[in-house]
C-alpha cells in the first residue's frame, strides 16, 4: 500500500480524486498528519468514517513506536528508540538549547560507510527510511515531550545522501507552510563526503546547512577513519564544499571529531589550518564519543584547547561542540545496538 504521509499535498489531492472524493479532503488529511500531528486515522474527527475507512484500506500511515527513552540527568537531552512498521529500530535524540529545541533523526536503519568511530555503521546498512518516517522521529518527540522543536539535524544513524530522493522529499514536507513550516536555514544535513550527491545537492537551490564529516587532515589518517576516503580525496571534498558555497551561499561546517593520538595533534591543526583558508566555512571539534565496539579515546582537554585555539589564531571559526547526553549512550547507534543485543 501507498505510504500516504510521505506525499506532497498535491499528490494528496489526486489520490482522493482517484478513490473518489472531493479534493478538499487532501488538505484536511495532510493538516490532521502534519500539523496537528495524528497516529492514526481514527483521530482525524472531522473526517466521515467513510473516509477514514477507506483510507485505512488504501494507505499505510506511518507512526513510530516508542521503544525506549533514555535522559540525561546532566543536561535533559533525550534519546529515543522508535520501533518502525516492519519491526526495525532508530534513534533519534532531543536537545534543549537556549535558541530552542534540536532533534537529530536517523535517515537510515544501520549505515553502510563503515566509519571506525561509529556504533552506526556496525552491522552495515539494513534499508533507507521512508521521508514519512523521517518526519514521524520529529513528530513523536514532538508528542511525547509537548514542546515545538526547532531546528533539525539529519546526523543521526545513516548516510542522509545515501538516501537522496527520501531526503529531499523528506527537506520538502518539513518545510511546507501546510505542516511544521520549519525553515531550511533550521535544518542541518551531515555528509561523510559523497561528492557526486554533494554537488548535486548544491544544484537544488536549498538553504539548508550541510556538514561534512571531516574528521582528519591527510588522506592516510581519513582512510583509516573512513572507507568513503578511498574514493574521493581530501583535495576533491574541499573543492566541492567551495562549489556547494558558490551556488548556495550557504557557510559548510566541518565536524571534526578528535581521538586521542589519532587526529588531535598540532601538526594536524596546522595541516586543517591551511586546507580551510579562504573557504566560508566553520569547524564543529567534536571529542570522540567512546564507543564500546571501538578503540578510540577523547583527548585531554588540553590537547582540546589547543587545538581550538591553533584553528583561531589561523583565522579558522571553530567551536567545540557542546556534549549532549554522555551518560545515555550519546554516540549514534549505541542504544540501538544495545536494544538488539536484548532481543
Amino acid at each position: 500500500m501507498q505510504d500516504i504521509k510521505s506525499l506532497t499535498l498535491e499528490e494528496l489531492k489526486r489520490e482522493m480524486e482517484r478513490i473518489g472524493e472531493k479534493p478538499f479532503r487532501a488538505k484536511q488529511l495532510y493538516q490532521w498528519m502534519h500539523q496537528k500531528l495524528a497516529r492514526n486515522f481514527d483521530e482525524m474527527t472531522n473526517l466521515p468514517l467513510s473516509l477514514r475507512a477507506k483510507c485505512a484500506e488504501n494507505y499505510d500511515y506511518t507512526a513510530l513506536k516508542q521503544v525506549r527513552m533514555q535522559e540525561s540527568a546532566i543536561d535533559g537531552t533525550r534519546k529515543y528508540l522508535f520501533e518502525l512498521g516492519d519491526g526495525k529500530l532508530v534513534e533519534s535524540v532531543f536537545m534543549r538549547y537556549q535558541h530552542g529545541n534540536s532533534v537529530c533523526i536517523s535517515s537510515q536503519v544501520g549505515c553502510r560507510m563503515g566509519c571506525a568511530f561509529c556504533a552506526s555503521t556496525i552491522g552495515g546498512l539494513e534499508r533507507c527510511l521512508a521521508p514519512s518516517e523521517m518526519l514521524d522521529q520529529i513528530y513523536a518527540i514532538t508528542l511525547l515531550t509537548g514542546e515545538k522543536v526547532s531546528n533539525v539535524v539529519v546526523m543521526g544513524c545513516g548516510e542522509p545522501l545515501d538516501n537522496y530522493d527520501n531526503l529531499l522529499r523528506f527537506l520538502a514536507l518539513l518545510n511546507d507552510e501546510n505542516g511544521l513550516h520549519i525553515s531550511q536555514r533550521s535544518v542541518t544535513v551531515s555528509t561523510c563526503g559523497l561528492v557526486p550527491e554533494m554537488r548535486r545537492l548544491a544544484e537544488e537551490g536549498l538553504s539548508i546547512t550541510l556538514a561534512l564529516s571531516l574528521h582528519a587532515s591527510t588522506d592516510e589518517t581519513r582512510k583509516k577513519l573512513m572507507p568513503i576516503a578511498n574514493k574521493y580525496t581530501i583535495a576533491e571534498l574541499i573543492e566541492t564544499c567551495a562549489y556547494y558555497f558558490e551556488k548556495t551561499g550557504r557557510r559548510i561546517t566541518f565536524e571534526y571529531a578528535l581521538a586521542g593520538g589519532v587526529n588531535d595533534g598540532n601538526e594536524d591543526a596546522e595541516r586543517l589550518s591551511a586546507l580551510l583558508k579562504g573557504l566560508n566555512c566553520h569547524v564543529n571539534l567534536i571529542p570522540v564519543n567512546p564507543v564500546k565496539e571501538r578503540n578510540f579515546t577523547q583527548p585531554e582537554k588540553s590537547y582540546i584547547a589547543a587545538f581550538k585555539n591553533k584553528l583561531e589564531k589561523n583565522g579558522i571559526n571553530v567551536t567545540i561542540r557542546r556534549e549532549m547526553g554522555r551518560d545515555i549512550d550519546g554516540a549514534c547507534g549505541q542504544l540501538r545496538r544495545r536494544q538488539k543485543a536484548l532481543q
